[in-house]
């Protein structure tokens, strides 16, 4: 079953899951530890098995040789047999070899593990940078982290657990009846079994009810989670309106709802053990009762009193575990199903099936009569036509909200158009492939964000083959190149998480730089030196006239001084192009774009002549 977004899960919140689910969970996990063509791996798998069979086998022969060992200090077998070195040194080989088995079975089984976890973790990483931009936008990336994290431990948790506890340990319960039944009276195995199966029903239970704290801990944690890696991203905002103390109090009533779940998790734990203390205390006395009455009627030796005693150890000691091992099975396949279900997600945009890639020759960019709708009850454009020639600028101004940065986000394909097309040399851009379509267009986007890495790092990231010669040509061209070699690490400096450790306007400079690097046929410049002083902004402008005059450009802007030279200006209000032409024909108009021009003049003035007076005074 495929998920549309509009479907999707909250993966913030642990649910609970069916059956169903956990089941088709592990089926996607299956072929990532059967890969296809990884023979290497395969075997390692049939190795593994072979060895936990191996081991529990050995485990069962300890008991029988520690009896034959009990019995000839006793007495009851041979008396020249002073000292039984056989059955002891057998007893030693069948402990290590036990060991050792168990060993060589999670060193054989290791690669295959983590294989698994990291193809998936992968696959889940790919599918989610193809899911729409409308995804990543309804979604919060710390609660989103938390499912990958979580998925990756539970895939890891389900394999060393399920293959090698769980399946070994009813492996051995069966074996363990079987040679009860066989060797002694039936009772024992009778009581055997039953005080095993009574001891798995009641943690099973009392884990189950149980299981409603845990989810709520994972639950008040992705909160949690989720609250701080918000918080601190938003770093700055929180300073601005000094709301350290509400962001600690949002943080810490998660905190606290953890703290309550935490504390009623453990404390029934804690009850679980003593009942589970209980049952097997009561299983071993009924078994070791008949077993004693079986020596004293000579009926069994000491040794076999010792043998039953240390079988009943060796089966219940993995049971100890049980409870917790079926609460984080259960939570596992949990967190296995809901990374799995970040599969299932169908993305907005996909390419058609068998798409050819994107033949661009001159760069004509058209919008021909496009509608677009973020929300089908809330359309955001109406019948946009316009042509982008190459070597030509177009500008798009308005006021916010006029679906200025939608025009950029289409052309993009982060969404399709809802009516109408855009095409590329004639080529519409939702029949050819998204990669072809986006490695020939160059975006400065509105709100730049850059990797909490090197300016030289988030430069080059544009084309990232980029020798560092070409990383300090991109720089001049975006007029950052001095700023840069004069900082103390140069181009090896950090700018930090977003980029907080340089200014809006470095930051756009960097964004510029590493879109020239890209070397597109297409440039998109959303609202790109909003952040810049007029004396820079006609810098980069000056410097990027040689490089566009090849290339198709379309500006995005509001402050109109930053477009009077375009080709074309279109000014666009409520989702609609109305008015349209060069900076001269549009104020000769006298329409809305005049009305603008003369406003942002007045405010200009305004500005210049507030700093005259500052610098007299």
């Amino acid at each position: 079953m495929q998920r549309h977004p509009a479907d999707q899960p909250d993966f913030a919140a642990d649910s609970t899951s069916k059956t169903g689910g956990h089941l088709r969970a592990l089926r996607t996990l299956l072929p990532f530890l059967w890969p296809v063509g990884r023979f290497d791996l395969k075997w390692r798998v049939l190795a593994a098995v072979f060895l936990l069979i191996a081991s529990k086998v050995s485990i069962i022969f300890v008991p029988f040789l520690y009896k034959g060992a009990v019995d000839a200090l006793n007495g009851e077998t041979s008396p020249i047999i002073t000292l039984p070195l056989g059955f002891i040194l057998a007893y030693g080989l069948a402990r290590v070899a036990s060991q050792a088995f168990g060993q060589l079975r999670d060193a054989v089984f290791i690669k295959v593990a983590q294989h698994a976890i990291r193809s998936a973790a992968l696959a889940t990483f790919q599918h989610l940078h193809r899911l729409s931009l409308r995804f990543h936008l309804d979604r919060q990336t710390g609660g989103l982290s938390r499912v990958i994290e979580r998925g990756a431990k539970a895939i890891q948790f389900i394999l060393n657990f399920s293959i090698f506890n769980i399946i070994p340990t009813i492996f051995e319960i069966a074996l363990v009846c079987i040679v009860l039944l066989v060797n002694y009276t039936p009772w024992i195995a009778v009581v055997t079994f039953a005080s095993v199966v009574t001891y798995i029903a009641f943690t099973m239970l009392v884990t189950e009810w149980r299981i409603k704290f845990r989810r709520e801990m994972n639950r008040t944690d992705s909160e949690a989670m989720t609250k701080a890696v918000d918080s601190l991203i938003n770093y700055e905002t929180v300073k601005y309106f000094g709301n350290e103390q509400h962001e600690a109090e949002r943080f810490n009533s998660s905190l606290e709802r953890y703290e309550a779940a935490a504390v009623t998790s453990h404390t029934t734990l804690a009850l679980m053990n003593i009942g589970q203390g209980a049952l097997v205390g009561v299983g071993v006395f009924g078994v070791m009762i008949i077993a004693a009455q079986g020596v004293i009627n000579d009926t069994m030796t000491l040794g076999d009193f010792v043998l039953i005693n240390t079988i009943l150890m060796q089966l219940y000691q993995p049971l100890n575990f049980l409870g917790f091992v079926y609460r984080e099975i259960k939570q596992s396949l949990v967190d296995m199903e809901k990374m799995f279900e970040l599969l299932e997600i169908t993305p907005e945009v996909e390419d058609i099936p068998n798409a050819p890639e994107l033949n661009i020759a001159e760069g004509e960019i058209r919008f021909e009569d496009v509608d677009f709708e973020y929300d089908p009850r809330r359309q955001i454009l109406f019948g946009v036509s316009f042509v982008a020639r190459p070597g030509a600028t177009v500008a798009i101004v308005g006021h916010s909200g006029a679906g200025k940065s939608t025009i950029s986000r289409i052309l993009y394909r982060f969404y399709d158009v809802s009516a109408g097309r855009v095409t590329i040399d004639g080529q519409d851009i939702r029949e050819v492939t998204q990669q072809s379509l986006r490695a020939v267009t160059g975006i400065v986007p509105q709100d730049t964000v850059l990797f909490n890495d090197t300016i030289r790092y988030n430069i080059r990231y544009g084309r990232v083959g980029a020798t560092d010669e070409e990383i300090e040509a991109a720089a001049k061209i975006a007029s950052i190149h001095d700023f840069v070699i004069g900082l103390p690490d140069g181009y090896d400096t950090v700018v930090g998480e977003r980029g907080l450790k340089i200014s809006g306007g470095e930051k756009q400079r960097v964004a510029i730089a590493r879109a020239v690097l890209k070397n597109p046929r297409l440039l998109v410049f959303d609202e790109a030196t909003s952040a810049l002083d007029s004396k820079t902004e006609k810098e980069i402008q000056e410097s990027l006239k040689e490089i566009s005059q090849t290339r198709t450009i379309i500006t995005i802007a509001h402050r109109l001084s930053t477009v009077v030279d375009a080709d074309e200006i279109l000014v666009m209000d409520n989702g609609r192009i109305v008015e349209r032409g060069t900076h001269a024909l549009l104020l000769e108009h006298d329409g809305q774009y005049a009305k603008m021009w003369a406003r942002q003049q007045e405010v200009a003035e305004r500005e210049r002549l507030l700093s005259e007076v500052k610098e007299d005074a």
